[in-house]
């Protein structure tokens, strides 16, 4: 997969040019690659953020230029706690409208070119980033191995991560590549010393698990979630969650977060399309201390731990943490 360009909508990015000019150099730059290796995969830039004033109006002057020859229109989002945790904790909901707005777009050119053609999202820049830090961190010259955003990730963090991921996947119709940014040191799920030891963030453990256990087809949930209050966001429900069937095993992964800073809920699944399960396990990722990270001397300080799990009946029961992230498996007859 190639992307054809970076971010190109701002007036701060090297050769901005306006959405028109850009997708006539898009779609001519891809009928070029094409003539090498007609089997390419190609991203057109989105705009670089929800926030532009550009936005929408953007991706759909984009694709009215360049539908034909592109198989993907970017997007990249990151989000950050600046005080407002409930507001932040909720960030999957922004990513959520993000998506849908993005495809709205696509699907107007497409229905403005009379095509057939559907156009997928390549979230190819997406995390937990503190740019309200990063002015302090730049150095006014050139200075060798200067550290800018390695975040030291908290456990709040984390659950934003895991948050972002059900997101993903709850509309993986749609977003059919997604890049998490980055991996090591620089907004990382992996923090290394020159010369010495590496270590796994507290954002490393949704990544993984959800890696390793979301496969196969994604489910459609109907979730039922007391709601609270934000800032940002207005009303938003206390619990999200997605699920995930493998066909091959039968097994039934479900991904939950609980925003609430303060109390537990109780998560129940019906089980009624999983005839007789023979088991089932979680794992939670939560902290006594939401601002707790792991570090060099204290690695594991956050890191997964067993959810006590109980099947009634047709119906499993979890009980989640306030601020955590929890990863169900429920096990099918072989």
């Amino acid at each position: 997969m190639w992307c054809l360009g970076n971010e190109m909508d701002g007036p701060w990015q090297l050769g901005h040019r306006s959405a028109e000019e850009y997708g006539r150099l898009a779609a001519s730059v891809a009928r070029g690659m094409r003539q090498f290796d007609s089997d390419l995969e190609l991203v057109a830039c989105g705009s670089s953020g929800r926030k532009m004033s550009t936005f929408g109006a953007w991706e759909a002057a984009v694709l009215e230029q360049a539908y034909d020859e592109v198989d993907f229109i970017s997007a990249h989002a990151y989000f950050e706690d600046l005080g407002d945790t409930a507001s932040f904790l909720a960030s999957a909901v922004e990513m959520d409208d993000f998506i849908t707005d993005v495809v709205a777009a696509a699907d107007y050119v497409r229905g403005k070119l009379k095509r057939t053609k559907r156009i997928a999202i390549s979230f190819d820049e997406w995390n937990v980033w503190y740019l309200s830090r990063v002015p302090d961190q730049v150095a006014e010259g050139w200075e060798e191995i200067r550290r800018v955003s390695e975040e030291a990730y908290t456990a709040t963090d984390a659950v934003v991560v895991g948050s972002l991921l059900i997101s993903l996947l709850r509309h993986s119709d749609r977003v059919t590549s997604a890049c998490l940014a980055q991996l090591v040191n620089a907004i990382s799920v992996i923090r290394t010393e020159p010369g010495g030891p590496a270590w796994r963030q507290t954002t490393f453990h949704p990544f993984a698990l959800t890696a390793r256990h979301a496969k196969g087809d994604v489910c459609q949930v109907s979730l039922r979630s007391p709601s609270y209050e934000t800032e940002q966001y207005g009303s938003v429900l206390v619990v999200d969650a997605v699920a995930t069937h493998d066909p091959g095993t039968g097994e039934v992964s479900v991904f939950a977060i609980n925003r609430s800073q303060t109390e537990p809920v109780t998560l129940e699944v019906e089980l009624r399309a999983l005839p007789d399960p023979t088991g089932a396990d979680a794992v939670v990722l939560t902290s006594s201390d939401p601002k707790a990270t792991n570090t060099q001397d204290d690695p594991d300080r956050v890191h997964p731990e067993p959810l006590a799990v109980t099947v009634d009946g047709s119906t499993a029961h979890v009980e989640l943490p306030p601020v955590s992230w929890s990863c169900l498996r429920l096990h099918k007859h072989s």
